[in-house]
């Protein structure tokens, strides 16, 4: 009864919520680590559990996506690709202080204290999560929900190609303060909202973010750059 509730709700809810699930664990990860360490459990697993609620909640919610239900065309996929890599090559250039939020901070390290199995298996976790889940979570929310919505609240109804510049440039900029490189983030928000905008599917919007997420893990694992996660 009440899981067909939540599926009846207005759209808004499928789409908000396995994004506030995600940050909500995010936010909390410095208090529940020590929970973990006194189950002797490495604090690891806080992200695992992470990609897993996030993931059962999209999956609990699929139906509702009615953006999704378009799969995209063989060059819409290849334009997304080049886009998620040119994305990347932004991601990773030398940014000054100012367009950064705090300070470099190694916030995942798989090798700390492991043995080279576990360290593969945070590893590929780690890479999976970042690249088949957060893109499809982070597109629902900030593009198809943030962006449509600054301009109609009935979002569901407006067409990605109708969306203003003010609603590409408010929710990129919301994107943008979820990250660490905030000024990455805020060109990588707009050139997926142009691929929405352009295509009007959201799968390619999706594809470019999960070739940015998985190449610069893929990245970070072979340079060490670990601040980048």
């Amino acid at each position: 009864m009440l899981a067909n509730m939540m599926r009846s709700q207005n759209p808004i809810l499928p789409r908000v919520l396995p994004f506030a699930l995600y940050i909500l664990f995010l936010a909390l990860n410095d208090s529940l680590v020590p929970f973990l360490d006194g189950m002797h459990l490495d604090d690891k697993w806080l992200y695992v559990l992470r990609v897993l609620l996030t993931s059962s909640m999209l999956v609990f919610f699929w139906k509702n996506y009615q953006e999704l239900s378009l799969l995209p065309k063989l060059n819409e996929i290849a334009i997304g690709v080049v886009v998620g890599v040119l994305v990347f090559a932004i991601w990773i250039l030398p940014y000054p202080s100012w367009a950064k939020l705090g300070q470099d901070v190694t916030m995942f390290n798989p090798y700390t204290e492991v043995s080279s199995q576990q360290a593969l298996f945070w590893l590929t976790t780690r890479i999976m999560g970042a690249a088949l889940v957060v893109p499809v979570m982070e597109e629902l929310f900030w593009r198809s929900f943030i962006m449509r919505w600054l301009d109609n609240k009935d979002f569901i109804s407006l067409s990605p190609h109708t969306v203003s510049t003010f609603a590409i440039i408010a929710s990129s900029g919301l994107f943008a303060l979820e990250h660490h490189l905030w000024l990455a983030g805020f060109i990588a928000g707009i050139c997926y909202a142009m691929l929405y905008i352009k295509y009007k599917n959201l799968w390619v919007a999706i594809f470019a973010h999960a070739i940015t997420n998985g190449i610069l893990g893929v990245w970070v694992v072979q340079t060490g750059q670990w601040q980048y996660w």
